[in-house]
């Protein structure tokens, strides 16, 4: 192929540039650098493309910690979630492979779910950990824990994170709006949920920030989560700095925000272009803030490669529209769980001092990318060789990251809330079914005498408003085929 050519060439020149030795000239290949790097990545929860304070016009939210990462950087412009919920996404963004090739077909993980992760599937943080890198994450896990449910706190956490190959985890089993309500570090409970916590309505309606009620452990404080991951994921740079700064560092800082409850600390509640959602988002961004600091004071800036994403769009509803200027996101359609693109395009921001010069900094890629990709990309980065069988859903970017070029990505599939497929090829993209497949009226119609799905051309129609399946039956034909073919494809 004409691009995989263009790759290679560049792959070539990269191997005579002094920052790297013994480049391989092969696409996907680890590059063989100095020194391996830091690697942070750092995952909001339900933060939207259009919550970027440059990002849109109609972005009311003081993002500034996040304009300096794409100013310092690089912004992909068309990233997106391998789901447009959070459990599916982790999956995905850990393993490199779709969630739905799983068990879950459809929607999330509860507080007391068994593991979704096979324990014998090669993962981010255990290819890393193989490498030699000191792995540890911090905040939201959502990925279940022990092998069967309801999960039983009181015994240790495993299957968990300490075996998908993290070193070190500290956190909250799943979403800060269900039970149980608690912290574990590693495979044990810092405190057992004994005690029980009433729901509490959303912000929205005047409630405190939605959650469900529960069991909860003593002392524990909806509202200082955020601050809690924010101050263990600046422990976590300091206490390698200080013990183990001749070895690479991979950190994955899991943030359980701005999900809700929106819990936005004091001192931005006086944000305003987006009600308590856009100060909950200002508050994301000083944590983002908070780990750039630690980075620098100790050193570390220039030769981490850090990541900022989310695990899919922002819940921004219809009267949340109507009631602020704010585009959570952007000027796609949809929300959170939906098939459109607001439910899974999301913000991407790769940061490198060390590898991106001073040109290219502050340049945007509109180079197509999954979050499945993030495992193979920065696992070459840092050197070293996929294993057989690892990410085969993901493909490396690390040519656009290292050298501008466009990625190899030429489709992608796109998975709702309640199983709604959809496929992207170029400019087209086919929805195998009417409705959003999750939180916007109506999530699944009928097909009467129309067409069975949705096709648009999403630079003729961004807002995905013109539906082309019958017009264009042909490009329709042709991409369901093309999602048939990935679905069957065996993927280990």
């Amino acid at each position: 192929m004409r691009c995989r050519s263009a790759f290679n060439a560049i792959y070539l020149l990269l191997a005579w540039l002094p920052l790297f030795v013994g480049c391989s000239t092969l696409v996907g290949h680890p590059l063989q650098v100095v020194r391996a790097p830091n690697i942070v990545v750092i995952l909001a929860d339900d933060l939207g493309s259009g919550d970027l304070a440059d990002t849109t016009a109609r972005s009311l939210i003081p993002t500034p910690n996040l304009a300096r990462i794409a100013a310092e950087g690089l912004r992909f412009t068309d990233a997106h979630s391998p789901s447009a919920v959070c459990t599916p996404t982790r999956y995905g963004l850990l393993t490199g492979r779709y969630a739905w090739r799983t068990h879950m077909r459809q929607g999330v993980l509860g507080g007391r779910s068994p593991a979704l992760i096979e324990t014998t599937r090669p993962t981010l943080p255990s290819i890393l950990a193989a490498a030699g890198y000191r792995t540890s994450g911090a905040g939201k896990w959502h990925l279940g824990l022990q092998s069967s449910g309801p999960t039983d706190y009181s015994k240790p956490l495993v299957p968990g994170p300490t075996s998908a190959g993290f070193d070190r985890w500290w956190g909250i089993p799943a979403s800060l709006d269900m039970a149980p309500y608690l912290y574990f570090e590693d495979a044990r409970a810092v405190a057992q949920p004994t005690e029980k916590i009433q729901g509490s309505a959303q912000a929205r309606k005047g409630g405190r920030g939605f959650w469900r009620g529960g069991a909860i452990a003593p002392g524990f404080r909806h509202e200082q989560v955020l601050p809690d991951t924010a101050a263990r994921a600046v422990a976590e740079i300091e206490r390698h700095h200080k013990l183990q700064p001749a070895e690479p560092m991979f950190l994955y800082v899991a943030l359980s925000a701005p999900h809700t409850p929106w819990m936005p600390a004091k001192r931005f509640q006086t944000v305003e272009g987006a009600g308590v959602y856009g100060q909950f988002v200002a508050h994301v961004d000083a944590v983002v803030g908070e780990i750039l600091d630690a980075l620098d004071r100790t050193g570390m800036t220039d030769d981490t490669l850090l990541v900022f994403t989310s695990d899919n769009g922002a819940h921004w509803t219809a009267s949340d529209r109507q009631q602020f200027e704010h585009r959570a996101n952007g000027n796609w359609r949809g929300q959170k769980a939906d098939i459109h693109e607001g439910g899974h395009r999301v913000p991407l921001l790769v940061r490198w001092p060390d590898r991106i010069g001073a040109p290219r900094r502050g340049e945007s890629s509109d180079t197509l990318i999954g979050l499945t990709d993030l495992l193979p990309t920065l696992v070459a980065a840092a050197g070293i060789e996929v294993p057989a069988g690892a990410a085969p859903d993901g493909i490396s970017f690390l040519p656009t990251i290292v050298a501008g070029a466009d990625g190899l990505r030429e489709s992608i599939v796109h998975h709702s809330l309640d199983g709604m497929f959809a496929v992207r090829q170029g400019p087209w993209k086919w929805i195998e079914g009417l409705g959003s497949g999750g939180f916007t009226a109506p999530k699944r119609i009928q097909p009467s005498d129309g067409p069975s799905g949705q096709l648009y051309h999403l630079e003729d129609d961004p807002g995905e408003l013109n539906n082309l399946a019958t017009t264009h039956a042909e490009v329709a034909e042709r991409l369901q085929r093309q999602l048939d073919q990935v679905r069957l494809r065996e993927a280990p």
